[in-house]
């Protein structure tokens, strides 16, 4: 799922978070643990909502997948 983001939003974001320079291998891999996480957190998603019978995922449904994913996180 990373070629569904380019690059520069990549940097930006680390940009946000200090003033160096970021490697084209650091946007590249960041870009692909971003696309990686997205998809895990939406196919969680799409269980919750079907879970309760809906055809739409909501909202609701995409912040309980990644609440779940944090709370896993925190206790790695």
């Amino acid at each position: 799922m990373a070629e569904e983001f380019t690059l520069a939003p990549m940097r930006r974001l680390f940009l946000k978070q200090g003033d160096l320079r970021v490697s084209d291998g650091a946007a590249e891999e960041l870009r692909r643990a971003v696309g990686d996480y997205g998809s895990r957190v939406a196919k969680e998603a799409m269980v919750l909502a079907a879970g309760e019978g809906r055809k739409t995922v909501l909202g609701r449904d995409v912040r309980a997948a990644n609440r779940q994913f944090e709370a896993l996180m925190a206790g790695a």
